[in-house]
């Protein structure tokens, strides 16, 4: 459903990135990954999928900027944009920090905005995209000791928004707000986050895969009257009432 497309990954060395770019591969796209620092997951996953990578921070617009340009030199147009890049730093709200406020914001927000500004152009030209935001359900109701985290998602959602009006119809934008997932994050799971994913109505965290599956579908032209629309997958948690 995907064949031929040329398909950018942000934050896809690990994680839900990395279920995306896999996935995507086998669905017959090229997928391009991404991720802050040249690591040996990148590059190992870049020589598992026989794709190109980039590395810069998302924070960094005129790293950005260079890192896109090598892209597009090589492959002339990337057709789907994945805004996967993102961090979570708990903080109770009367003890943050404007420096954690900050760093989170620069990457979940200004970072999925770098892209964008960088991307978004070529798909103007060429008069076809599509972009998919990875926010969270926490960008709609928070829990104690995350408020940043939160209200960055919340402008990721509102962004998705945004962009799906400014670029339409020409340029689809969607975000997919995931609940709790089996990634490197979870490793830093409380008791109390632990209860919270027994809550789901399915009763567990879900795979990156499953996430990957609902972002390739909004990536792809099976979505092609979707846009400006947000994609809870959350194995009901937002339903519950528990």
């Amino acid at each position: 459903m995907l064949k031929s497309k040329n398909i950018l990954i942000t934050g896809s060395s690990s994680g839900i990135g990395a279920a995306t770019a896999r996935l995507a591969k086998k669905y017959g796209a090229n997928p391009i990954l991404h991720g802050k620092t040249e690591s040996d997951e990148l590059k190992a996953l870049a020589k598992e999928l026989n794709c190109e990578y980039i590395f810069c921070d998302v924070a960094d617009k005129v790293a950005v900027e260079s890192e896109v340009n090598k892209i597009l030199i090589k492959f002339k147009r990337i057709d789907i944009l994945v805004n996967s890049a993102g961090i979570s730093k708990g903080q109770n709200f009367l003890e943050g920090t404007d420096d954690l406020w900050l760093e989170i914001f620069k990457v979940n927000v200004l970072g999925t905005k770098h892209f964008c500004q960088e991307i978004i152009p070529h798909m103007q030209k060429n008069k076809y995209g599509r972009v998919v935001n990875v926010a969270s359900i926490r960008g709609y109701a928070n829990t104690t000791g995350n408020s940043a985290y939160g209200a960055s998602k919340a402008a990721i959602l509102t962004m998705t928004a945004s962009l799906a009006k400014e670029f339409a119809p020409k340029i689809a934008v969607n975000a997919v707000a995931p609940g709790f997932t089996d990634t490197r994050m979870a490793l830093d799971r409380t008791e109390k986050t632990k209860q919270q994913v027994k809550e789901a109505l399915l009763g567990r965290a879900a795979l990156p895969e499953e996430i990957a599956e609902v972002i390739l579908f909004l990536a792809s032209d099976k979505a092609s009257f979707i846009t400006g629309q947000t994609i809870i997958v959350d194995g009901g948690y937002s339903i519950s009432g528990k």
